[in-house]
């Protein structure tokens, strides 16, 4: 069974979709939209093609970008293993936080199944999750990393399921630490943000999060796990002081409140900011950084195998 994907099929096309399929379609991937809005659409990036049902030919992958809905989701799997019964197509979600076993439950060949995690905006983030499903072959989930590559990103790769991919763990850990230090008076969004912007960021970026344990010393950090795991809020709860500001629309950027005062600001205007900004960071870490990796860059190793 071979998995050369060379044609994909984006079900769904909002925002994040028309940003998956412009990386595709520049690539030099035949790429395919499938969207009810099919009439309507005019920004088509260049060499895509748009349908209101799915086609014939069946494609190599179909990545289903819908709602954040397990029974939506299912029915367009099934849709999607109607249309093509030869059980040849790979078939991706684009959840960030379902649960692949629930997701591909009802599949007929849930070992055609995994999950792709794109992040926003997704023509320019260049790390993407590719995730297998609870019967995925490696084989499989390497194919669509290797077609990743091809369209310029950088893929993470999972070959277990988990809830929540690799990103979204680690960072929903952060928050809802930073949630509680917040809820507790201890500090404010602020200064929790320029912590984390100049501090935990600078030092991500150069090098990462477990290879600075290791330059700074392993005995070091585990005294300090030690002393504060222990201390950190492990409730197993979602943030009450989140859910509440967002049961009172307090949704953030579009609903002008959030953790921070967003009114009279110009929505696309914050967004687009941030895109560019996001661009003209990871352009200067490639050019800064790109140079000297190849000497300074260790060998990660297993550290449960005793050596």
């Amino acid at each position: 069974m071979t998995h050369d994907i060379r044609s994909i099929l984006i079900y769904g096309y909002g925002v994040m979709g028309r940003g998956v399929a412009r990386t595709f379609a520049d690539s030099g991937f035949e790429t395919i939209i499938r969207s009810s809005r099919a009439r309507e659409i005019t920004d088509l990036p260049a060499g895509a093609t748009v349908v209101d049902s799915l086609p014939a030919k069946t494609p190599d992958l179909v990545l289903e970008l819908v709602p954040e809905n397990v029974t939506v989701k299912q029915a367009v799997y099934a849709d999607i293993e109607a249309a093509y019964p030869d059980g040849n197509v790979l078939i991706a979600t684009g959840t960030s936080g379902l649960d692949l076993v629930e997701l591909g439950a009802k599949l007929k060949r849930p070992e055609r199944f995994l999950g792709m995690h794109y992040f926003m905006p997704a023509d320019r983030a260049l790390v993407v999750e590719v995730m297998a499903g609870p019967a995925t072959p490696a084989a499989a989930v390497d194919a669509v990393a290797a077609a990743l590559r091809r369209s310029g990103k950088e893929p993470v790769v999972l070959y277990k399921p988990i809830v929540g991919f690799l990103v979204n763990r680690l960072q929903h850990a952060i928050l809802h630490e930073a949630y509680y230090l917040i809820e507790a008076g201890v500090a404010s969004a602020a200064d929790i943000d320029h912590a984390a912007r100049r501090m935990l960021a600078p030092r991500m970026c150069l090098n990462g999060l477990i290879q600075q344990k290791d330059i700074s010393g392993l005995g070091i950090h585990a005294d300090a796990q030690s002393s504060i795991v222990p201390q950190l809020f492990h409730n197993r709860v979602p943030n009450p002081m989140l859910q509440d500001m967002v049961n009172r629309g307090e949704t953030g950027l579009a609903a002008g409140s959030g953790f921070y005062d967003w009114a009279g600001c110009d929505v696309e205007a914050v967004r687009r900011q941030a895109s560019e900004q996001l661009g003209s960071l990871l352009q200067f870490l490639d050019d800064g950084l790109g140079a000297a990796a190849p000497a300074t860059q260790p060998t990660s190793r297993d550290p449960r195998r005793k050596s």
